[in-house]
């Protein structure tokens, strides 16, 4: 049975040494097609050290509006123009997670204005604080949410944010007038 060792060290020396001279000349071969390996540098900067526009840039961008030109036929000039409408995006799916959510935060906002009964007590729970922090999370998701929302859930939104709106004016108006009632009794 014949043992072959691959280590370099268990090689007997002449070996060795043909396998280590065999790897310096690949190595200088190697550096030998690097060093003819010629690179060059393009300064792409549309503008030179002084803050001018470089002419190569001055030249591509009439080459680019002629190439422009041609594309688009001349309009008359009594036609008016009217802003091109962008192409139809995706329209977003609806989200039932997202629509509850929403149900959620308005249905605990109506709750804290007097919408629904406290099961305790029987009376209309008003809060006031607590409503407007509510809309006021409903408006930011609003905002954040801006065109990445279906027509459903936007409608849904938009609506309900406006009907809670209107319902924490109409508290707040009357939680004021029966504070002005009762400072009215207060005072004889």
């Amino acid at each position: 049975m014949v043992q072959i060792e691959s280590a370099p060290e268990r090689l007997e020396p002449a070996t060795r040494d043909k396998l280590q001279a065999r790897l310096i000349a690949g190595e200088s071969t190697l550096s030998e097609h690097k060093q003819e390996e010629a690179f060059r540098v393009i300064d792409r900067r549309p503008f030179t050290a002084e803050g001018e526009l470089r002419k190569e840039v001055v030249e591509e961008e009439e080459r680019e509006a002629k190439r422009e030109a041609a594309k688009i036929p001349a309009a008359p000039p009594e036609a008016p123009k009217t802003a091109a409408a962008p192409p139809p995006a995706e329209t977003p799916k609806r989200i039932a997670a997202f629509e509850n959510l929403v149900r959620m935060l308005g249905s605990n906002a109506a709750m804290v204005l007097g919408a629904y009964a406290d099961p305790r007590t029987g009376q209309p729970m008003i809060d006031p604080d607590a409503a407007r922090e509510l809309i006021d999370m409903l408006d930011a998701l609003h905002e954040k949410t801006k065109g990445n929302l279906s027509p459903e859930e936007d409608n849904l939104l938009l609506d309900l944010l406006g009907k809670l709106k209107m319902t924490f004016l109409e508290v707040n108006q009357a939680v004021a007038a029966e504070a002005a009632k009762a400072k009215a009794k207060a005072r004889p």
